[in-house]
């Protein structure tokens, strides 16, 4: 059977089990590697991307979920590199061992898409769901305000 998916603007056809989760689609059947794979539960963040402009992780989404709709990954958030939280990211220095990042990253422009201009308290909110092992809380607090300021 196969399944079509719009990821990144681009629609594939693809003869994958629709009960795939999207992460495995994504890194091993398209061969986009920024979504990371970490508690495979859903609960960490590192999987996170867009469906409908939605942060979703993609681990616990099945390939049926994302029908029909828009997924949106890293590297589809801006071809360029140059969305401002990727921006924001590069000029605070976010990252340290950097494999959270584009979860995080994709948790933020979902957060911002729906705010803003999003209070410390929001943020927090809105993030705590994404697990840093490297503990970057407040350099991602940080680009969040600075993204949001230039947004």
């Amino acid at each position: 059977m196969t399944t079509e998916l719009k990821l990144n603007g681009k629609l594939f056809q693809l003869e994958t089990d629709p009960n795939t989760p999207l992460l495995w689609v994504i890194r091993d059947v398209v061969g986009l590697t920024g979504t990371k794979f970490s508690c495979g539960a859903g609960l960490c963040g590192a999987c996170t991307i867009h469906i409908n402009g939605v942060a979703t992780r993609s681990c616990i989404t099945p390939l049926s979920d994302a029908v029909g709709k828009e997924v949106t990954t890293i590297e589809g958030l801006s071809v360029e590199g140059d969305h401002p939280l990727q921006l924001a990211w590069q000029e605070l220095n976010v990252s340290q061992c950097g494999y959270c990042q584009s979860g995080q990253i994709m948790n933020a422009a979902g957060l911002l898409k729906q705010n803003p201009h999003p209070s410390v308290e929001e943020i927090d909110q809105a993030m705590s769901g994404n697990i840093c092992r490297c503990g970057t809380y407040n350099r991602i607090r940080a680009a969040i305000q600075q993204a949001a300021k230039k947004g």
